[in-house]
């Protein structure tokens, strides 16, 4: 049985404190490395803060994916033999994009860029994602990224598990008003798609907006193996089932009562789902 240890450091990231959020995020991870965790998770915008006010007031503190902060990240996880997900600003060329970067052992493995943007913080400036869907093969298994409001479309987290996802990570950012996601909304995209869900959020104020925190790790059962404070920071632990959420054939009663959850499914009926039809 491949069983993976992961960690959720829920922290307070400082607006354009991006030297200060990259010495915590290091501190965060070295921490959660001596207590067994073989991949960290951060939030989004973890390395930079998200409430901006313009896309140019965020030029000083985004970077290119192999920027400095990245590297930085990377010589660490080589010494520490552990993998991490971290939240920043990416710049490429003259475009923007709220990005999270997939790192290990080996240096940088992937980026995602994110696809759906809320009117919100930064993300009503950036670029949205141009880059397909995609499942990382490591050593801590097959995982997938979204980015928090990629998770309301539950397109996202279908498409990374047809792809082979055993573990769904989502950095976030909720601030209060999100408070049904975190409760509901990651637990469903578990159990709907038998996989496991890593959400890790922010706490603190910014701007006049508050994280709620609630960070949780939730099993490919559906069911929350631990979940963060609301208002403070926190490294959350749980100990993943990688194999459990290759099972998509779920057998409750041999042969009387079997649930087929992806044999079972009939594309032939949901073209409308890449269909741009604008209802609302």
């Amino acid at each position: 049985m491949r069983r993976v240890r992961v960690a959720g450091v829920q922290m307070d990231p400082k607006i354009l404190e991006k030297e200060k959020n990259l010495s915590k995020c290091l501190e965060f991870l070295e921490t959660a490395a001596k207590k067994k965790a073989e991949i960290i998770v951060f939030p989004e915008c973890a390395l930079t803060g998200y409430c901006f006010s313009s896309l140019e007031e965020s030029f000083s503190v985004a970077e290119p994916v192999l920027g400095p902060s990245s590297r930085a990240i990377a010589s660490l996880c080589t010494e520490l033999n552990v993998y991490t997900i971290i939240g920043f600003l990416e710049r490429d060329g003259e475009k923007y994009y709220n990005t999270v970067v997939l790192i290990g052992p080996k240096g940088l493995i992937g980026k995602y860029r994110k696809i759906h943007l809320p009117f919100l913080g930064i993300d009503r400036f950036v670029n949205p994602g141009d880059q397909p869907l995609k499942v990382f093969k490591t050593g801590v298994g097959r995982i997938g990224m979204n980015i928090c409001f990629d998770v309301r479309m539950p397109e996202s987290a279908r498409i990374l598990t047809l792809l082979g996802a055993e573990s769904i990570m989502l950095p976030t950012n909720w601030p209060k008003g999100a408070e049904l996601v975190p409760k509901y909304v990651i637990n469903a995209r578990a159990y709907e798609n038998r996989v496991n869900f890593i959400a890790v959020n922010r706490v603190g104020k910014e701007r006049g907006f508050e994280f709620i925190g609630q960070s949780k790790i939730v099993d490919y059962s559906g069911k929350t193996l631990v979940e963060a404070n609301s208002l403070k920071e926190e490294i959350i632990f749980a100990t993943i089932d990688l194999d459990g959420a290759r099972k998509k054939h779920v057998i409750l009663v041999p042969g009387e009562f079997e649930l087929p959850l992806f044999k079972g499914r009939r594309p032939e009926f949901y073209g409308i789902l890449v269909k741009a039809i604008n209802t609302y």
